[in-house]
């Protein structure tokens, strides 16, 4: 049987996959100018109006920015990510919060049951990078690793549904990270509890850590 011919919504489905592709590996992040139209037709094999489609699909999903006169810029790695991201600017930190609640202590629940040796030498280095950044009073390297911390977490569930439904909550987490100035880490105990609860394989313990290390940072 011949195959079909390619049809122009096919090659823009395509070029939209293969920008996914670059999304995902890593070699497009937030922030990052994307190639213009004609290199990346060349690149990804198809016409500038096809490139050009297909941006607008990405741009309509929240996933790229077009900036007039600009550009066009990842404005987030996955339509996940976006829907996410505009969902919560529109709502209050309240709720938030009890979107964490849902997702982090079922994560960290599944992360007791699940957990690998990997995952748990990931979970000793963030925590590590953690407590070095308190010492030297570092806030940005404190914020990356507590943000870390939570991600590594939801990440050992290895239910990627889940990871990616969080991905989406990981600006709004960042922004909401105090930074240690004084050499203090109110939440050190906590962020242990939950590590401690996942090592031992103890997933009671670990939902009731998580639950009691949300309800800190609420209060």
């Amino acid at each position: 049987m011949p195959l079909a011919p390619a049809t122009s919504a096919s090659l823009v489905d395509q070029a939209i996959d293969g920008m996914r592709a670059l999304l995902a590996s890593g070699e497009w992040t937030v922030g990052t100018r994307i190639p213009p139209e004609p290199q990346l037709a060349a690149s990804l094999g198809v016409s500038r109006n096809t490139v050009r489609e297909a941006v607008k699909a990405l741009a309509h999903v929240g996933v790229l920015e077009v900036r007039r006169g600009d550009g066009t810029y990842v404005a987030a790695v996955t339509e996940m990510r976006a829907l996410m991201r505009r969902q919560a600017e529109r709502v209050d930190l309240a709720h938030l919060l009890e979107v964490r609640h849902a997702i982090e202590v079922q994560a960290t629940t599944l992360a007791a049951a699940r957990r690998t040796d990997a995952d748990l030498a990931v979970l000793d280095a963030i925590i590590a990078r953690r407590r070095d950044a308190v010492v030297a009073s570092d806030g940005p390297a404190f914020v990356d690793a507590d943000v870390d911390f939570h991600v590594a977490v939801v990440a050992t569930a290895h239910n990627p549904l889940l990871a990616e439904l969080y991905d989406g909550l990981v600006e709004t987490l960042r922004a909401s990270i105090d930074d240690p100035a004084d050499g203090s880490d109110t939440l050190a105990a906590e962020h242990d509890a939950v590590l401690e609860a996942i090592r031992s394989g103890d997933a009671p313990a670990a939902a009731v850590a998580a639950a009691e290390l949300l309800d800190h940072v609420e209060r």
